[in-house]
Protein backbone atom coordinates (compact mmCIF):
# COMPACT_ATOMS: atom_id res chain seq x y z
CA UNK A 1 0.00 0.00 0.00
CA UNK A 2 1.30 3.48 -0.88
CA UNK A 3 0.36 6.91 0.60
CA UNK A 4 0.08 9.54 -1.67
CA UNK A 5 -0.27 12.98 -0.83
CA UNK A 6 -2.22 15.31 -2.85
CA UNK A 7 -2.92 18.82 -2.15
CA UNK A 8 -6.06 20.39 -2.08
CA UNK A 9 -7.47 23.47 -4.39
CA UNK A 10 -5.58 24.51 -7.17
CA UNK A 11 -3.70 21.19 -8.20
CA UNK A 12 -6.43 19.37 -6.64
CA UNK A 13 -8.62 18.34 -9.93
CA UNK A 14 -5.30 17.93 -12.23
CA UNK A 15 -3.60 15.96 -9.97
CA UNK A 16 -6.63 13.45 -9.87
CA UNK A 17 -7.27 13.43 -13.87
CA UNK A 18 -3.38 12.52 -13.97
CA UNK A 19 -3.86 9.72 -11.36
CA UNK A 20 -7.61 8.44 -13.55
CA UNK A 21 -5.96 8.90 -16.92
CA UNK A 22 -2.97 6.27 -16.01
CA UNK A 23 -5.30 4.34 -14.48
CA UNK A 24 -4.08 4.46 -10.95
CA UNK A 25 -7.05 5.24 -9.22
CA UNK A 26 -10.33 3.42 -10.51
CA UNK A 27 -12.77 6.64 -10.61
CA UNK A 28 -12.16 10.11 -9.99
CA UNK A 29 -12.50 11.59 -6.22
CA UNK A 30 -13.97 14.45 -5.89
CA UNK A 31 -12.34 17.32 -3.05
CA UNK A 32 -15.12 17.19 -0.30
CA UNK A 33 -14.47 16.63 4.09
CA UNK A 34 -12.59 13.27 3.99
CA UNK A 35 -9.27 13.38 4.06
CA UNK A 36 -7.96 9.59 3.60
CA UNK A 37 -9.08 7.98 0.74
CA UNK A 38 -8.65 4.18 0.04
CA UNK A 39 -8.91 3.46 -3.54
CA UNK A 40 -7.21 0.52 -5.15
CA UNK A 41 -3.15 0.25 -3.95
CA UNK A 42 -3.81 3.78 -2.69
CA UNK A 43 -3.96 5.49 0.54
CA UNK A 44 -4.82 9.29 -0.68
CA UNK A 45 -4.08 11.72 1.64
CA UNK A 46 -5.72 15.50 1.25
CA UNK A 47 -3.88 17.98 2.36
CA UNK A 48 -3.41 21.57 2.22
CA UNK A 49 -0.22 22.36 -0.80
CA UNK A 50 2.25 23.75 1.78
CA UNK A 51 1.80 20.49 3.81
CA UNK A 52 2.73 17.91 0.88
CA UNK A 53 6.49 17.85 1.79
CA UNK A 54 6.11 18.10 5.59
CA UNK A 55 4.11 14.54 5.17
CA UNK A 56 6.40 12.91 2.74
CA UNK A 57 9.73 14.31 4.44
CA UNK A 58 8.50 12.91 7.91
CA UNK A 59 7.51 9.70 6.09
CA UNK A 60 3.52 9.87 6.52
CA UNK A 61 3.38 9.53 3.19
CA UNK A 62 5.67 7.87 0.98
CA UNK A 63 5.09 9.96 -2.01
CA UNK A 64 3.54 13.56 -2.92
CA UNK A 65 1.99 15.80 -5.63
CA UNK A 66 3.61 19.15 -4.77
CA UNK A 67 4.24 22.39 -6.62
CA UNK A 68 7.51 23.32 -8.09
CA UNK A 69 6.62 26.78 -5.74
CA UNK A 70 6.36 24.68 -2.24
CA UNK A 71 9.32 22.47 -2.89
CA UNK A 72 11.22 25.85 -3.18
CA UNK A 73 10.19 26.76 -0.43
CA UNK A 74 10.01 24.07 2.09
CA UNK A 75 13.12 22.96 1.05
CA UNK A 76 12.38 19.33 1.72
CA UNK A 77 15.30 16.35 2.37
CA UNK A 78 12.93 14.35 -0.01
CA UNK A 79 13.75 13.04 -3.87
CA UNK A 80 12.09 15.28 -6.64
CA UNK A 81 11.31 12.34 -8.74
CA UNK A 82 9.37 13.30 -11.66
CA UNK A 83 7.56 16.65 -13.22
CA UNK A 84 4.08 15.65 -13.98
CA UNK A 85 3.50 18.59 -16.23
CA UNK A 86 0.62 20.13 -14.91
CA UNK A 87 -0.14 22.77 -12.81
CA UNK A 88 1.89 25.33 -14.89
CA UNK A 89 2.50 28.94 -13.36
CA UNK A 90 4.75 31.59 -12.84
CA UNK A 91 6.48 32.76 -9.52
CA UNK A 92 6.78 36.96 -10.01
CA UNK A 93 6.83 39.95 -8.58
CA UNK A 94 3.57 42.17 -9.10
CA UNK A 95 2.41 45.38 -8.40
CA UNK A 96 0.27 48.87 -9.04
CA UNK A 97 1.46 50.23 -12.82
CA UNK A 98 3.03 53.44 -11.38
CA UNK A 99 5.19 51.87 -8.97
CA UNK A 100 7.16 50.04 -11.91
CA UNK A 101 9.90 52.46 -12.44
CA UNK A 102 10.49 52.46 -8.75
CA UNK A 103 10.85 48.77 -8.84
CA UNK A 104 13.48 48.59 -11.27
CA UNK A 105 15.28 51.91 -10.03
CA UNK A 106 15.62 50.84 -6.20
CA UNK A 107 18.00 49.54 -3.53
CA UNK A 108 15.64 49.43 -1.13
CA UNK A 109 12.18 47.37 -1.61
CA UNK A 110 9.15 46.18 0.31
CA UNK A 111 7.67 43.18 -0.60
CA UNK A 112 4.31 40.92 0.52
CA UNK A 113 4.55 36.78 -0.13
CA UNK A 114 3.93 33.40 1.30
CA UNK A 115 6.89 32.33 -0.33
CA UNK A 116 9.67 34.03 2.22
CA UNK A 117 12.53 31.90 1.27
CA UNK A 118 11.99 32.42 -2.44
CA UNK A 119 11.93 36.35 -2.11
CA UNK A 120 14.81 36.75 0.41
CA UNK A 121 17.13 34.40 -2.06
CA UNK A 122 16.09 35.95 -4.98
CA UNK A 123 16.38 39.70 -4.07
CA UNK A 124 19.58 38.68 -2.71
CA UNK A 125 20.94 37.49 -6.11
CA UNK A 126 20.04 41.24 -7.37
CA UNK A 127 21.48 42.29 -4.85
CA UNK A 128 18.24 44.01 -3.72
CA UNK A 129 17.99 44.90 0.10
CA UNK A 130 14.09 43.57 0.40
CA UNK A 131 11.85 43.79 3.40
CA UNK A 132 9.67 40.46 3.37
CA UNK A 133 5.93 40.61 4.98
CA UNK A 134 4.77 37.37 5.34
CA UNK A 135 1.20 36.98 4.70
CA UNK A 136 -0.78 33.64 4.37
CA UNK A 137 -3.42 34.33 1.80
CA UNK A 138 -5.22 37.53 -0.22
CA UNK A 139 -1.37 39.12 -1.11
CA UNK A 140 -2.64 41.34 -3.77
CA UNK A 141 -4.44 43.35 -0.95
CA UNK A 142 -0.79 44.56 0.61
CA UNK A 143 -0.21 47.10 -2.06
CA UNK A 144 -3.75 48.29 -2.28
CA UNK A 145 -3.67 48.99 1.76
CA UNK A 146 0.09 50.78 1.83
CA UNK A 147 1.09 47.24 3.78
CA UNK A 148 3.73 46.62 0.92
CA UNK A 149 5.11 48.03 -2.17
CA UNK A 150 5.11 44.68 -4.31
CA UNK A 151 4.40 41.37 -4.47
CA UNK A 152 5.93 38.23 -5.05
CA UNK A 153 3.26 34.98 -5.82
CA UNK A 154 2.56 32.40 -7.93
CA UNK A 155 0.63 34.04 -11.38
CA UNK A 156 -1.60 31.69 -13.75
CA UNK A 157 -2.83 33.59 -15.91
CA UNK A 158 -2.97 37.33 -14.21
CA UNK A 159 -7.06 37.45 -14.07
CA UNK A 160 -6.47 38.01 -10.19
CA UNK A 161 -3.65 40.51 -10.53
CA UNK A 162 -6.10 42.43 -13.18
CA UNK A 163 -9.04 42.56 -11.16
CA UNK A 164 -6.59 44.43 -7.98
CA UNK A 165 -4.98 46.60 -10.28
CA UNK A 166 -1.33 44.98 -10.43
CA UNK A 167 0.40 44.32 -12.96
CA UNK A 168 3.32 41.72 -13.45
CA UNK A 169 6.59 43.10 -13.20
CA UNK A 170 9.32 40.45 -13.32
CA UNK A 171 9.10 36.64 -13.00
CA UNK A 172 11.16 34.70 -10.63
CA UNK A 173 10.75 31.17 -11.59
CA UNK A 174 8.53 28.79 -13.59
CA UNK A 175 6.45 25.99 -11.20
CA UNK A 176 4.89 22.98 -12.32
CA UNK A 177 3.99 19.98 -9.80
CA UNK A 178 6.16 17.28 -9.08
CA UNK A 179 5.92 13.93 -7.63
CA UNK A 180 8.13 13.49 -4.52
CA UNK A 181 9.24 10.60 -2.34
CA UNK A 182 10.21 10.10 1.10
CA UNK A 183 13.76 8.42 1.18
CA UNK A 184 13.23 5.88 3.70
CA UNK A 185 10.45 4.75 1.41
CA UNK A 186 11.81 4.86 -1.87
CA UNK A 187 14.44 2.05 -0.34
CA UNK A 188 11.67 -0.07 1.63
CA UNK A 189 9.11 -0.02 -1.25
CA UNK A 190 11.54 0.59 -3.95
CA UNK A 191 9.79 -1.92 -6.64
CA UNK A 192 6.32 -0.84 -5.37
CA UNK A 193 7.34 3.06 -6.07
CA UNK A 194 9.18 2.21 -8.85
CA UNK A 195 6.02 0.63 -10.49
CA UNK A 196 3.92 3.87 -9.56
CA UNK A 197 6.73 6.17 -11.01
CA UNK A 198 6.62 4.11 -14.81
CA UNK A 199 2.64 4.37 -14.80
CA UNK A 200 2.85 8.02 -14.41
CA UNK A 201 5.53 8.52 -16.66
Amino acid sequence: MIRLAVPKGRLFEESVEVLYSKGLIPQKLKEGRKLTVEVGNLTILLVKPFDVPVYVENGVADLGICGYDVYLEKSPDVYRVLDLGIGACRISVAGRPESEEKYWNSSYLKVATKYERIAKEFFTRKGVKAEIVPLSGSVELAPLIGLSDYILDLVQTGRTLKENGLIEIEEVGKSTAWLICNRASFRNKGSEIREFIESLS
